[in-house]
Parts: C-alpha cells; structure tokens; sequence
C-alpha cells in the first residue's frame, strides 16, 4: 500500500488524497469490544459506503437498523449544519423547544401521552424498567414486581437491559444479574399465562411483560397477531404493564411508523432509538398518560433531549412521512423477501426459510447445515454488500429506508454469488 491513497469523491466527482487507516493504532487505543471485519469506512451516500482505499459497498446493514434515511441525506445535512450554528446543548434544567417539538411530532403520531428522552436503547429500555418499578410499588401495590420478557430477545447492554435479555451469552461473565425478571418463551401464549400465574405469590407479582413486536438479535422473527392480541388482553385482565421494545422496529422500519401497528395493540410503554434520528445518538421511552409515575428526580439524562439530536430526529420523522418513505419500505421489503425466497428455493440443503417485515428481513439457515451465517455474510463483504448476521443462523437485511428497486436487485445478486462462493 502507498503511503497515500487516492479516492474519488462520490459527492463531487473530484480526487482527494486519504491517509490510509492504521489498523494496528486503532488496536492498540480502542477497547476490544467488538469483532470487526477489516475494513475501515470514511463516507457515504444514500445506500453506499466507501472505505478508506475508494472500495464501494451497498450498505444493507446501514448502522444495525439505524441510518434510517440512508448516509448523507440533504434534509439530515440542513438540519444539522444549522442546528449546530445556532445551539447544540443546553441542561434539561432549562425548557428545549426542539425536545417539546419532537416530543409532541411523537404523540401526534403514536399511541403515546408523555415522551422521555436518553441517548440509546438501552437507556430507554431501562427507563421503561424503571418505570415498570415505580408503577408498580404506587400504583399495583406490588412489594417485589417482576418482569416478563421473552427467550431469544435483545434489550441492551446495561446490567438491568442484559438481565431482561433473554440470552445468556449476554449476560455471562456479568453476574450477579439484576432481581426481578423472568423469562418466557416467545410467541407462546400458554406460558405467558403459566408464568403470571406462577408468580403470583404474596407480595411477589408480575408488573410488566416487555416484548419485541420483531425479535431482531433474537433471528429476525416477527411477532404473531394472535400472541399480542392475548398478551394485551392478559396484560388488561391481571393490571400488567406491556412494554414493547422498538429500538430495531420502530420509525418505519417494518412499514408502519412504529411496530406495535403490525400488530393490532397499542402498548402501555413503548421505546425507540437507532433509526429514530437517523444515526444521530438518541432515544426515547414512551408512555401513556395512566403509566406516567415519574417526577422530577427520578430519572434523567445529561444529555437527553439535546437540540441537537431532537433537531435531527424532528428531520427524520418529518421526511419519513412527507416523502413516502413508508411506501417505499412496503413495496422494497416485498420485493427483497420475493428475491430472497427465490435464491433460498435454488438451495433448499441450506436456508429453510425468510421471514421478516417491512425492510427488516432475515434468512434463515437449516440447523443441519454447517455453514455458518458470518461465513456468508464475510463474502457478501468481499462481493461489495454489507448484510449482518442475527446470530448464528440468520442473515439478517436491514438497508436504509431509501433503498431503490435497483439496489434491491443488485444486492440479491451479491448474495446470491455470495453463497456461490461459500458453496464452491
């Protein structure tokens, strides 16, 4: 490799000259916290990314679920550029005009009353948590609440979010876990019945169920309409707080605007984050006006509700409806699962299934097959697409929201000679 590299600007069509990336500094400052794959990228627009040597990829995991209007996006820019001229950061102690904006562009569009703003999922997951506790102790008179949440889901990184995660290789090496969860099977409504009922015993009551309408992590595997139908209605019965995670679904990421829409129920609580300020760090947990028990000291965020992210999430929101963008999700993710069942079909020895809503899709590996997801998505990278796995037998499909029926061609292609390529 040169000591330089010369790029070509997808922007302006002109040469610049790029310091190559030095792997081996980068390792030796940054924590090793996550399994990289060896390329370093520097740019992007619309559904590409270029890496620091010029090499382009159709990006289809766009930030796990997050660039929701793809890299670059013109309203994203203006909204920015003037933002951060006028005032990025203020203290919570003061009112935010933008967070009030983007907190009432929510209810508007959304089952909820109230809007609390952190910075990821994972925050807001655990202020839906502890949410959950404090409604519990004022509300259903409950001493030691417990927490449902199902087997195979994803909620964060945090002690309380790892602990509600229904994986234990999240949660090894991280013991003593949290008190007050439990754990049941997805999309099984009989032991969701089981479970509240065996818990029900003298002060120790479930509070809350917590659930995915799509288990993202947990295979790309969406919810049954039946399930959460039930779900809402045990939750009725017995005075149960349901909260539904939407960090992965949510802001049209499925086809409707937020994920319970799929399903037929509105949720007590509900959160958001990766897509909702597209890729700008930001999150919100959302509740109805009944479930609103916290006040000023029990909960808050340095950083939550900046005008800086809300400016940008209010941008988000706003395009996604005015230009269609939902449309868009509808018709492409059609046309991706179309195009996926079909390659599937030419190798029924490995994929038994694709499943998934909106542009949120996976493919489903056989358990019999030895070929592992990351193998197919390693040459997919080298055939220029970018897809993650969801764990070990799914390929999982998540482009930006913008995403073209060329592109939607093209990366099927890519795939396809991907699995040629493990195959041969």
């Amino acid at each position: 490799m040169s000591p330089e590299t010369l790029l070509q600007d997808p922007n302006t069509n002109t040469q610049q000259t790029a310091t190559p990336f030095e792997a081996d500094r980068f390792n030796a400052n940054v924590m090793n916290t996550y399994g990289r794959f060896p390329i370093a990228l520097e740019k992007g627009q619309g559904c590409r990314v270029w890496d620091t040597q010029g090499t382009e990829y159709l990006d289809f995991v766009a930030g796990i679920a997050t660039c929701t209007l793809g890299h670059a996006h013109p309203a994203l820019i203006e909204t920015v550029t003037q933002q951060i001229q006028k005032l990025h950061h203020v203290s919570n102690l003061y009112y935010i005009p933008e967070q009030g904006d983007l907190a009432a562009w929510i209810v508007n569009n959304s089952c909820a009353d109230r809007v609390f703003f952190c910075n990821s999922g994972a925050e807001a997951n655990e202020a839906a948590i502890k949410l959950a506790r404090k409604y519990a102790h004022e509300v259903q008179d409950i001493q030691y609440p417990v927490i449902l949440t199902a087997k195979a889901s994803f909620h964060g990184r945090t002690l309380a979010t790892i602990t509600a995660t229904g994986q234990e290789k999240y949660q090894k090496g991280f013991e003593p876990l949290v008190d007050g969860f439990s754990y049941v099977p997805y999309n099984d409504i009989e032991a969701l019945e089981n479970a509240i009922a065996d818990i029900d015993e003298g002060n120790r009551r479930v509070g809350a169920v917590i659930l995915e309408p799509l288990q993202g992590e947990g295979g790309v595997r969406p919810g049954d309409l039946d399930y959460f139908l039930r779900a809402r209605k045990i939750c009725d019965d017995n005075n149960i707080l349901l909260i539904l995670d939407e960090v992965q679904v949510g802001m049209g990421r499925t086809g409707k605007l937020w994920g319970y829409e799929n399903l037929g129920i509105e949720p007590d609580v509900f959160t958001s984050a990766k897509g909702l300020a597209g890729g700008i760090p930001i999150g919100a947990m959302m509740c109805k006006e009944s479930c609103d028990v916290l006040r000023p000291g029990n909960h808050a965020s340095t950083f939550g509700g900046n005008p800086f992210a809300c400016a940008a999430a209010l941008t988000v929101g706003k395009t996604l409806l005015e230009e269609n963008i939902l449309q868009n999700v509808q018709a492409r993710g059609e046309q991706l699962r179309k195009n996926l069942r079909a390659i599937a079909a030419k190798y029924p020895h490995l994929f038994t299934e694709v499943r998934g809503w909106g542009l949120i899709n996976g493919m489903v590996l056989s358990e019999e097959t030895e070929i592992p997801s990351i193998d197919i998505v390693k040459a997919a990278l080298n055939e220029g697409l970018l897809i993650a796995p969801a764990g070990p037998k799914v390929l999982r499909f998540v482009p930006p929201l913008i995403v073209s029926n060329k592109e939607i061609e093209e990366a099927s292609t890519k795939v396809e000679n991907a699995i040629k390529i493990v195959e041969s």
